[in-house]
């Protein structure tokens, strides 16, 4: 009679496995080239630590790609189990009804004893109910910050170890690059995000009524105030001296900077690997500016980037290896490495510790400002956009923007303009989702 250690060894050497059979759990999302690359990685870690469950990642195309197909797919019963969602489809995820379960609620039926005050509080706040219960995991979170490149600012006479920390600083700083040959000072990218949601944020006012959308779908736009005319006038101005260049939207304007063609850039913190892999100059990173007139300024940025929310109609089982793997994402060592890999935010107050106490960001200096930007205490202006049709809104904001940036409008016309024709989608999206 064969021993068991003995008839072990022969079922391995036929290649039979001897392990129980693994509860599956499917993944979609949005990550493509090396961000991909860290999304398998953290599957295939995850399948390793244990031999209950498997992560299946599947890369779905776009983020509004990926929304789509796994709304037909719940449609016909064969939903993921989780979704990566990018943060403007927050709202809509909200208002899908019966789709997905609250990540506060998989914790509880996983078993797995959750602590929402472990989160950083920007990220949280954006992913929780008004209730408290946290909507979804925040995953890859990023926040706006100010990128500089410090060889033009040497070339121009500037200390380029002191960044221009007001938006006064931030025109008079173009106006010494343009003067030293440099044809495009200043650029952004995102105009909405970095412009008006974070801008509305850092100063402490409101984008939109109902605490910026979380108080209720009747929420209604509200950046025409004197401080958010000023700013898009002082922009557009900038952009007839030819001290501001707009390059298009979305992330169109990082391009520009990482070929050291724009010398200074708002734009997401999440560029961080790309300017370290590809640009050819020593560049910054500094927090956004501000107006120093303003009260309570600055206070703290909004985020980006995307969060997993848990999708309804699946088994038991199935949610408790869910928990696992977000409890697993949640360690700090696992947290702190996603950061210091990617550039997004670390979602927790510990793994920020941990990476300070590595000595990345002495390493790396300016990894931290989108930290400590996020890390302050939010306020009910300050925690986050949340609109239905959100999407529509940001592209009807740089339609309406590009006229003013053209001379062709002024700053205020666009704004007006903006705001009725960004109410009107917001009225359509209280219309479909009321009760």
């Amino acid at each position: 009679m064969l021993k068991k250690a003995t008839f072990v060894a022969l079922l391995l050497s036929l290649g039979v496995s001897t392990s129980h059979a693994q509860t599956e759990i499917q993944w979609w999302h949005s990550m493509g080239g090396a961000l991909g690359d860290w999304v398998n990685d953290l599957a295939k870690d995850f399948n390793a630590s244990q031999h209950d469950y498997k992560i299946v990642p599947t890369f779905k195309g776009s983020y509004d790609e990926s929304m789509a197909a796994a709304i037909a797919a719940f449609r016909a019963g064969n939903a993921p189990h989780i979704l990566q969602v990018f943060e403007v489809g927050t709202a809509t995820m909200m208002a899908s009804k019966g789709a997905v379960v609250p990540v506060t609620e998989v914790m509880k039926l996983g078993g797995v004893t959750f602590d929402a005050g472990a989160y950083v509080p920007a990220v949280a706040g954006y992913y929780t109910a008004s209730n408290g219960q946290m909507l979804s995991f925040p995953f890859n979170s990023s926040t706006t910050v100010f990128h500089y490149n410090k060889d033009a600012f040497k070339a121009a006479g500037l200390d380029p170890n002191k960044p221009p920390s007001t938006w006064p600083e931030v025109a008079l700083a173009a106006a010494k690059l343009k003067a030293s040959g440099h044809k495009c000072p200043f650029t952004t990218s995102w105009v909405s995000w970095t412009q008006l949601e974070s801008f509305s944020a850092w100063h402490n006012v409101e984008f939109a009524t109902k605490n910026n959308g979380f108080g209720g779908l009747d929420t209604r736009l509200a950046f025409n105030t004197p401080l958010h005319v000023r700013h898009i006038e002082n922009l557009a101005n900038m952009a007839k001296q030819g001290l501001f260049v707009y390059k298009g939207r979305g992330n169109a304007a990082d391009a520009a900077f990482v070929s050291g063609e724009c010398a200074m850039m708002t734009g997401s913190s999440g560029l961080y690997a790309n300017v370290k892999k590809s640009a050819k100059f020593a560049f910054g990173i500094a927090p956004l500016p501000y107006y120093p007139d303003v009260a309570g300024a600055p206070q703290n940025t909004v985020i980006g980037g995307a969060s997993l929310w848990v999708m309804a109609g699946k088994k038991a089982p199935e949610y408790k290896g869910v928990a696992q793997f977000f409890a697993y994402l949640s360690q700090p060592e696992v947290a702190s490495e996603s950061h210091k890999r990617t550039g997004y935010l670390p979602v927790t107050k510990a793994a920020y510790a941990l990476t300070d106490k590595s000595g990345f960001y002495k390493d790396n200096p300016g990894t931290d400002v989108a930290v400590t930007q996020m890390i302050r205490k939010t306020t009910d202006k300050s925690r986050g956009v949340r609109l239905g049709n959100f999407v529509q809104v940001r592209t009807i904001i740089d339609e309406e923007f590009e006229g003013v940036w053209a001379g062709k409008k002024t700053a205020k016309e666009g704004i007006d303009a903006a705001i009725k024709r960004g109410n009107e989608q917001l009225e359509r999206f209280q219309k479909a989702n009321s009760k």
